[in-house]
């Protein structure tokens, strides 16, 4: 059987120096062009328009949630992805699931979801720095894969809402969209590194456009 790499990304995780990986970073951040809206508008719309209006949809409704400093909980990440999904319910996967080809699996235990929610309320942890808590959060998404489908788009947007929730907003995001893998420590802290250099990098325009 397939090692299972949610045991792996949880030994990351816990490895991973994420307070110290990188520095503190600005906020609020304006951006002057909305990244993730452009992300979201381009996901799938050339040949699926109606999958770049669900994102558009769950982007607002995250949005909404942040400006309501609502917790990040698997409930709040259900309510987005059942816009990204078009479905009336989703939830909470109920076995193991897959990934790349099938070479990434996530085993599931009957502890999992209960981590899963642990792992989401780090998210909120002010002694990490926000670069690090909302790449944390985005490979949580992603190697605790909660749901059946759409779990890279949901990754998306819940490293933005932590973003969101300190006021920043990314105008570019396509550097973060590369393929990622659950035991690769250095990774994981290359992830907080682009996060932090993409924040300090929208933080740099707006002001350079604003001279």
């Amino acid at each position: 059987m397939t090692a299972d790499a949610l045991a792996a990304w949880c030994h990351v995780r816990n490895h991973v120096d994420w307070a110290s990986v990188v520095g503190e970073t600005p906020a609020p951040v304006e951006a002057t062009v909305d990244g993730l809206g452009t992300w979201c508008d381009a996901g799938g719309r050339s040949s699926n328009p109606a999958r770049g209006d669900r994102l558009l949809a769950a982007l607002a409704q995250s949005r909404t949630d942040a400006s309501r400093k609502r917790p990040l909980t698997c409930v709040l990440l259900a309510k987005w992805q059942r816009l990204v999904l078009g479905q009336p319910e989703v939830s909470f996967r109920r076995g193991d699931a897959f990934a790349k080809g099938g070479r990434e699996r996530y085993a599931l235990t009957p502890h999992t979801q209960r981590d899963f929610e642990h792992c989401l309320r780090d998210s909120a942890d002010p002694r990490v720095p926000l670069a690090s808590r909302a790449a944390r959060a985005y490979l949580d998404v992603a190697f605790f894969h909660p749901f059946p489908d759409g779990n890279a788009r949901l990754a998306m947007l819940t490293l933005a809402y932590v973003l969101e929730l300190e006021g920043v907003r990314l105008d570019q995001t396509g550097p973060l969209q590369t393929t990622r893998y659950a035991d690769d420590a250095a990774g994981a802290a290359d992830l907080a590194a682009l996060v932090s250099v993409l924040i300090r990098s929208t933080h740099h325009r707006v002001t350079r456009a604003r001279c």
